[in-house]
């Protein structure tokens, strides 16, 4: 359960945004020819009730990953850190292969989540080498914001949803307290970022198109109903680019060797 909070912020929606972006467009192209053909076969189901096979939902393989993944100057990346990450980011890349009928390619996958992990543990240790100020008030902010997203009513439900998975209090604490430092750590590098209008009107004009091509009845929101969202998305997008440089130039002056 090794940084398992920062697992889920730092890599699932940062450190390999840039890998999954480019499947998500391949899989959005194999969506579209998809429903382009979805009548057809659509007439051809009624006429054959229970015949249509969905495909095998692929199997993550871990068998050859080494018991030490990497090192990352003088720490240790392990296996069970790496399954952890891996599964994650596999279901995701799995429920696409589903979609697109691409397979998936757990070689280039693999060295994506080392790479990821490495990645985030140069985050972790800058963050932890900075004098950043931590207060139980930014501490809070992360905890409420886990509990929404678990659809829990408070903080005791979570601690407790945490015991079950043998994580006590204590390393959620020391978890939450290093994943405030890395968020600290991206907003000093990414300073302060105003997202232009133009900016906005390019992630909305973006979502548009892609419910167009959904082809649903449903009416976008209004550009106006929409800003603040969009306003966040471009913030995000902004300070996932500042964190990507940082890496780089942490990159350049760390020891690291992968060993996938």
């Amino acid at each position: 359960m090794k940084k398992w909070l920062s697992s889920l912020t730092i890599i699932g929606s940062l450190l390999l945004l840039g890998a999954c972006n480019g499947d998500e467009e391949a899989a959005t192209e194999d969506t579209e020819s998809t429903e382009e053909a979805a009548p057809e076969s659509g007439a051809a189901a009624e006429g054959e009730e229970g015949t249509a096979e969905q495909p095998e939902m692929p199997e993550p393989d871990l068998e050859d990953v080494p018991d030490v993944v990497a090192e990352v100057n003088d720490t240790e990346i392990e296996k069970a850190e790496f399954e952890e990450a891996y599964n994650m980011q596999f279901q995701q890349m799995a429920m696409m292969s589903q979609m697109s009928g691409e397979e998936v390619n757990q070689d280039d996958l693999k060295k994506q989540v080392a790479d990821g992990l490495v990645s985030q543990e140069l985050l972790l240790q800058e963050a932890d080498n900075r004098d950043l100020e931590v207060t139980e008030e930014d501490k809070n902010g992360v905890l409420d914001s886990l509990v929404e997203q678990n659809g829990m009513e408070s903080q005791d439900d979570l601690f407790a949803a945490f015991e079950e998975q043998d994580m006590p209090e204590d390393e959620v604490m020391s978890q939450v307290e290093m994943q405030v430092k890395v968020d600290k750590l991206i907003a000093e590098e990414a300073g302060d970022i105003e997202p232009s209008e133009e900016e906005m009107q390019e992630v909305y004009d973006a979502q548009v198109a892609q419910l167009e091509q959904m082809e649903t009845e449903e009416e976008p929101p209004s550009f106006e109903e929409m800003e603040p969202q969009l306003k966040d998305q471009v913030v995000q997008q902004k300070e996932g680019e500042a964190a990507q440089a940082l890496v780089a130039d942490l990159k350049e002056s760390a020891d690291v060797t992968i060993h996938i």
